[in-house]
């Protein structure tokens, strides 16, 4: 079986954003559909190739773009990020894997120093329980995630901080969180 590659998540501003990153997904295979409803009665829908977009500016737009990347769909969503809402799609969508922000197809530059910005909550979760002591299995068990979810969000963490040890990667996070900024 062919691995399908990850579906497209993307938060962008505005339906101009929209119209670009929908255009370039169309170009590359995908099918696209307005609204974050599923036409497909099958839980996973990977293999479909479907994205779904829209605007999301309240709780039922998000809980339907968010189960809809859950199965499998890609997802442009027209969203401020910075309001409750927008923070709250992202912070979900990216349980998921990576979200892309804005047209670019790129995760959104983070300030030069600010690496803790980019980590999705479950990294900063485990990475403050690793903090404090807690070992891997200890520290999943806590945030009820599997042993294998928690040290992908680990192993993510360490690629995004550029260091090889578990133990770099606290340390690395303990630094920045307390930097002022």
């Amino acid at each position: 079986m062919t691995r399908q590659p990850d579906a497209p998540r993307h938060v962008v501003a505005s339906g101009a954003d929209a119209d670009t990153v929908v255009r370039r997904l169309t170009r590359d295979g995908w099918t696209v559909r307005e609204g974050f409803a599923l036409p497909d009665p099958a839980w996973d829908v990977t293999n479909a190739r479907l994205v779904l977009h829209g605007r999301v500016v309240d709780r039922e737009n998000l809980q339907l773009a968010v189960l809809a990347a859950a199965r499998g769909a890609g997802i442009v969503a027209v969203c401020d990020a910075d309001s409750l809402v927008g923070r709250a799609l992202i912070d979900d969508l990216s349980r998921l894997g990576a979200v892309q922000l804005g047209p670019g197809g790129q995760p959104a530059p983070a300030e030069p120093g600010d690496t803790v910005a980019e980590l999705v909550p479950e990294q900063r979760a485990l990475l403050d329980r690793l903090a404090a002591g807690d070992t891997i299995a200890a520290a999943a068990a806590a945030e009820f995630l599997s042993l294998r979810t928690a040290n992908r969000r680990i192993a993510e963490a360490r690629a995004l901080f550029g260091v090889r040890t578990t133990r770099e990667a606290v340390l690395a996070y303990l630094r920045q969180r307390r930097t002022p900024g």
